[in-house]
């Protein structure tokens, strides 16, 4: 092997390591909560310089810091701090108005009463609601915690 060789085989290793460990992390999707919009066992990249100059919007699809840099949840931006959120009948209700969601495609019997999005944080919640909501990961999420969105 030549030095040119492993001189440009140590620059691809560094950048496959900065490209892939920071800035688009490779996922695997586990867990039905966003069906239909993201399946099971599906792949995927989390693009994580989509936050870096900006926060998120409402709608917006987020990868989640939970535990640690390995456990992470896609979730859908739906409020944001000092906004009120609860649930009447299924219908996602931000200070006092329903949302529309064509996104959710499941029928959803969920209540739940109002509460305040609490300051630097977000409200996310997943897309399939058809579940019982004792069975579903959601709630407010510090936006430090807030890694990027999917690539597609």
């Amino acid at each position: 092997m030549t030095p040119k060789f492993l001189i440009r085989l140590g620059v691809v290793a560094i950048l496959a390591y900065l490209i892939f460990g920071y800035i688009c992390l490779p996922m695997r999707i586990v867990g039905i909560s966003m069906e239909p919009t993201y399946h099971d066992g599906g792949v995927n990249f989390c693009w994580t310089p989509t936050y870096w100059f900006s926060k998120p919007k409402r709608g917006d699809v987020v990868m989640v810091r939970f535990a640690g840099n390995k456990v992470m949840f896609l979730k859908r931006v739906v409020a944001f701090e000092d906004e009120t959120v609860e649930f009447k009948d299924g219908k996602l209700i931000v200070n006092g108005k329903e949302q529309d969601e064509p996104y959710v495609r499941f029928e959803c019997e969920w209540n739940l009463p109002a509460r305040k999005v609490e300051k630097g944080n977000v409200y996310v919640i997943g897309d399939k609601r058809d579940m019982h909501i004792d069975n579903h990961q959601f709630g407010q999420a510090p936006l430090k915690r807030v890694v990027g969105t999917p690539l597609w």
